[in-house]
């Protein structure tokens, strides 16, 4: 089975995902006030909006990068794929919950639940890939120790059980781990590029 398709429809949940994320995002009243500092009651959700925005970005890049590397898709990828996007769904909802409760322990624990789910389910994507019919050594190679997909779990596992003590340490992990994954990660470029200098 082509790859097409399942690119396709997984950047459109992506879209989705970023829009509800967005239309979620409550703006003050006009009886309310038209002054930047009427704005202040919603920072908390800008930011958790920001900060899911940035997870967003980082799953839709690393995606893509996977795929370019994908030969071909089977019915275990397709399935692996869609669990991975079940988890990214339910960004928006945590994401609401989080910022429209000031970063409150509960919400800012279960949304470090999705993201460690999240992470996980992208785990067994890459695996279910690299398990093909076929296998795919030139991208096992290239993903190599991936010491990012492996510490970012520990950190999310890390921010929830600080949840009990601070949820701004906690959200402090959840920047660190953005803060990881928004250096870029060329071992999939790299890939390519030295496939293209041996042709």
């Amino acid at each position: 089975m082509g790859k097409g398709r399942l690119e396709a429809f997984s950047d459109g949940v992506i879209a989705i995902i970023i829009t509800v994320m967005v239309l979620e995002m409550k703006v003050p009243l006009p009886h309310q006030g038209a002054t930047l500092a009427d704005l202040k009651p919603v920072v908390p959700s800008l930011l958790s909006y920001a900060l899911s925005f940035v997870f967003i970005g980082i799953y839709w890049n690393n995606h893509h990068h996977l795929f370019q590397a994908t030969r071909r898709v089977t019915g275990g990828i397709l399935w692996a794929n869609l669990h991975l996007l079940f988890w990214l769904s339910l960004i928006p909802f945590t994401t609401a919950w989080m910022g429209e409760n000031t970063f409150a322990p509960t919400p800012t624990a279960v949304y470090g639940v999705v993201l460690l789910l999240a992470a996980l389910a992208y785990y067994v994507l890459q695996f279910t890939i690299l398990r093909a019919p076929g296998g795919n050594p030139m991208l096992e190679e290239a993903l190599g120790g991936d010491w990012k997909g492996k510490i970012s779990p520990v950190l999310y596992v890390l921010a929830i059980a600080a949840c009990l003590i601070s949820q701004w340490l906690a959200c402090a992990f959840y920047v660190l781990v953005a803060l990881i994954w928004l250096i870029p990660d060329r071992r999939i470029e790299r890939m390519f590029a030295n496939r293209e200098s041996d042709d």
